[in-house]
């Protein structure tokens, strides 16, 4: 598959598909931090097709820099990873980079435009923080221009995803547009809501999953995919964290031989941790104040004990010395446990980039919330994935990203539907 990614984000999306083996013309995203990640991945996958991966391994262990790196997997003169904010401005010059891409890799046409834009004006979270203002904002105007890209490269089909607040935004109106532009430029497209646990992540995500493809008589018998599904009856979320070493708050563990016991089936199954591998990075937590590590104690005992959620307005009455927060009767759910011996954990969302509230480690010894590696491998992310910029800038990447476990069940049927 010649693929396009708009609205990259740290490549969630396009790992799965770097798992069927697909080639891309460009991964278009506005975000610094994320498009450097971009770039070390995509240096990951160069040198993982040249048998060169001991380059990247020097990079996680931090023998070499991250210019080395690039310019050691030919990604430093490339612009495989357009760094640009998609407008008006810049549309020309993006398609025109993105034709020069083609044409260097001897390639004629994009089969398939995936991404999904930001989706922060269509969640009911992200609309209820903006409130009035949410109406005007013009992310809910960006599907205008993946439409422009549908028109410009007509691939045979597409992948547009997003949040399922998307559906309901401004009474359904944005949906409704999205729809009547995607039917003028030419495709049929139907959706369906996914959820993260059905396809090998163990985390409770909902994602809307756009899917498209031309009106022609090729694909007029394509139908939504029936996509894979993994059993993951056999794991809990403990199987995610329980091989990383303790650690505690404001600390960094990274290098060889950190890890606390051998790799398990689940992370071998969902590409997380292969047997045999021993470079650890970013298992990096966040600092507490002491108020917050003993709402932290209140609340892991609440749940170990008693499967219990921590009530905020609750620990007013009991713990008054802990509360901070003058406002006790909404967002009572504010301290948020991990729950290690469940199916699937809570959503991981961006907003762990502003504290670590919501996602509390289960373990009572360490009184903290999740590391950088942590959240990443409730995602589905690789250990060999290796998220750039400050820890703030990676937390955000990580929860505004598609799992890559699912993502990868997404490419592999795409690939199907577009063999035939």
């Amino acid at each position: 598959m010649i693929i396009l990614d708009l609205f990259s984000g740290a490549g969630g999306l396009s790992e799965g598909f770097f798992r069927v083996g697909s080639t891309f013309v460009g991964h278009v995203e506005a975000d610094k931090y994320a498009s450097d990640t971009l770039c070390t991945r995509t240096a990951y996958w160069n040198l993982r097709k040249e048998n060169k991966l001991s380059i990247y391994e020097d990079y996680l262990l931090k023998n070499i820099t991250r210019d080395e790196l690039w310019e050691k997997a030919n990604v430093i003169n490339s612009n495989d990873v357009i760094n640009t904010r998609i407008s008006n401005d810049t549309f020309n010059e993006i398609t025109k980079t993105i034709k020069q891409n083609l044409k260097e890799k001897n390639l004629k046409t994009v089969d398939l435009i995936i991404g999904g834009p930001p989706c922060q004006a269509y969640s009911i979270v992200g609309r209820a923080r903006m409130k009035d203002s949410v109406a005007c904002d013009p992310r809910n105007f960006l599907y205008q221009y993946y439409v422009r890209f549908l028109e410009t490269f007509k691939p045979k089909m597409f992948i547009f995803e997003n949040v399922p607040g998307l559906l309901s935004a401004a009474n359904g109106e944005h949906f409704e547009n999205i729809k009547k532009a995607i039917e003028k430029a030419g495709y049929h497209m139907e959706l369906d809501e996914l959820i993260a646990s059905d396809y090998g992540v163990l985390q409770a995500r909902k994602r809307i999953i756009i899917v498209g493809w031309k009106k022609n008589k090729k694909q007029k018998n394509y139908k939504y995919p029936d996509f894979e599904k993994i059993d993951n009856s056999n794991y809990y979320v403990k199987d995610v964290l329980n091989d990383l070493p303790i650690t505690k708050p404001d600390n960094i563990i990274e290098g060889k031989d950190k890890y606390r016991s051998k790799t398990n089936q689940y992370l071998i199954d969902s590409n997380i941790r292969e047997d045999g591998f021993d470079i650890l990075t970013q298992h990096e937590t966040r600092m507490h104040n002491k108020q917050d590590i003993e709402i932290y104690k209140e609340a892991i005992t609440a749940w170990n004990k008693d499967e219990k959620k921590l009530c905020y307005k609750e620990l007013a009455s009991r713990r008054p010395d802990l509360i901070s927060h003058k406002n006790t009767t909404s967002f009572t759910n504010r301290f948020n446990v991990i729950k290690a011996n469940t199916q699937a954990s809570h959503t991981i969302l961006a907003h762990m980039a502003m504290d670590g509230h919501y996602y509390i480690h289960p373990d009572i010894e360490q009184h903290r919330s999740l590391s950088v590696r942590e959240a990443a491998r409730l995602q589905s992310f690789p250990d060999d994935f290796y998220f750039e910029g400050p820890r703030t800038a990676q937390f955000r990447q990580i929860g505004n990203a598609v799992p890559p476990k699912m993502a990868e069940q997404i490419a592999k049927k795409i690939k199907e539907m577009l063999k035939k």
